[in-house]
């Protein structure tokens, strides 16, 4: 029986989400035979940790689906106790760079792979507590079904099966190591009210992400493409091609990894620094991965919490440090793209010490560049008024310690990466493989 690891990490209420994901893991089940390990990682207050335990509580018992609720005690017990196993110099930093205090994208992930290891999973499924499954038909249309059968399976098996293949002949006989699909609604970042604003504004800040050598007209492209995921019509029918995945078509809300992704390589680490868990996706588009794009997106949508004075401040620091992350990136990037399939083994196993050479490499870069972003948000926030000239005040007095939190957390990815095969080891060594603290 293939035993995967359905999960969902949260800070926020979604006592709906949960009763939703444990139906998928249900029908992940009874459809495909499966056994599933669903995963709940809860760092959020102790009201809402409650109210989610009284709704996992609630779930009705199903053949071959167990659910793990962990809060934040419990991951750190697990952690410190993975970490002491695989007996890493430094330890301390480790646990703080897989448990922060702050909010953590990747950070949060990272503790999904390491448990689902843990699990004995082969795969890994990732869903947000802010989206929800679209419905059919009456029915909530689940991302496992383009993602169980395939995941893991030689890519020649899944062609018989897709919609589409647009794969090399030469990449049929690799196993698929991702599937995905992306999201209607909302835009993922939050900054729909900037576009209605001041469109000029909108593209010249978004704009941002993109390398600073690129042309005009590519930026262009970029903005208009970037936070919209697959627009608004909805699910009508099933439809999935067989390829190399684009990153920029497939959302963290709705993705599964194989094993023998995230077992290799984690996510950046960074705090308070949205689209830090986006890496893996541009690692297995550039060394040549097949993977599985499906149109069963979910329906995203915007917490009220992000539109008070308090969360806008919260959500636009982590949007510029967003931006100032893409220095480093883009050069890790460019770097695995010239790289290609070399970035893969003989086993097709992706080498890991390439990607910590990769990231090492970025810390020297010139600052040059963001601060050169940092600019051009403060001129772009200043014009739009209210609430945004208020941030932009308050940005300028951080300038220093956000251009050296940015160079630090390509660091400390470093240093996470270097470390991950331990842990990984550590998590699957025998007397730790019920995942429990």
């Amino acid at each position: 029986m293939n035993r995967i690891c359905l999960c969902l990490p949260t800070n926020r209420a979604c006592a709906a989400t949960i009763t939703a994901i444990h139906q998928e893991a249900a029908y992940a089940a009874g459809r495909f035979g499966a056994d599933v390990q669903l995963l709940i990682l809860d760092s959020s207050d102790d009201r809402t940790r409650a109210a989610h335990a009284r709704a996992v509580a609630a779930l009705p018992p199903t053949d071959h689906v167990i659910v793990h609720h962990f809060d934040e005690y419990a991951q750190r017990v697990f952690l410190h106790r993975t970490i002491e196993r695989a007996g890493l110099p430094d330890p301390g930093r480790l646990l703080r760079l897989m448990l922060p205090p702050a909010v953590s994208y990747g950070a949060c992930t990272n503790r999904a792979f390491l448990l689902a290891t843990a699990l004995g999973c082969a795969s890994l499924h990732r869903r947000d507590s802010d989206s929800a499954y679209q419905l059919h038909a009456g029915r909530p249309v689940f991302p496992v079904h383009h993602e169980l059968p395939h995941l893991g399976r030689p890519a020649a098996e899944a062609a018989a099966a897709v919609t589409r293949t647009d794969l090399a002949p030469a990449l049929l006989h690799h196993p698929v190591s991702l599937a995905g699909a992306s999201f209607i609604g909302e835009l993922s970042v939050d900054i729909a009210e900037m576009r209605r604003l001041d469109p000029g504004v909108h593209h010249d800040v978004v704009s941002l992400w993109a390398p600073g050598h690129w042309p005009e007209e590519r930026k262009r492209d970029l903005v208009e493409e970037s936070f919209t995921g697959a627009g608004s019509a909805p699910f009508t029918g099933d439809h999935s091609t067989l390829t190399v995945v684009d990153p920029m078509r497939v959302d963290m809300c709705n993705i599964a990894f194989d094993r023998a992704v995230y077992e290799r390589v984690p996510l950046p680490p960074a705090t308070d620094t949205i689209g830090s868990d986006y890496f893996l996706l541009h690692l297995v588009h550039d060394a040549g991965l097949p993977g599985i794009l499906h149109n069963r997106h979910i329906e995203n949508f915007h917490t009220p919490e992000r539109r008070t004075d308090t969360g806008f401040s919260a959500y636009q620091r982590r949007f510029v440090k967003f931006l100032l992350s893409m220095l480093y990136f883009h050069d890790v990037y460019d770097r695995m793209a010239a790289e290609g399939d070399r970035l893969l083994d003989d086993h097709r196993q992706v080498r890991a010490g390439r990607i910590v050479e990769f990231l090492r490499a970025s810390t020297g870069l010139d600052r040059a560049e963001n601060v050169w972003r940092l600019d051009r948000v403060d001129t772009a926030y200043r014009k739009l008024g209210g609430r945004y000239a208020v941030f932009a005040g308050r940005l300028a007095g951080e300038r220093a310690q956000l251009l050296d939190q940015a160079a630090s957390d390509i660091e400390d990815y470093a240093h996470l990466a270097e470390a991950w095969p331990a842990l990984v080891r550590a998590a699957a060594a025998p007397g730790h493989g019920d995942g429990r603290p």
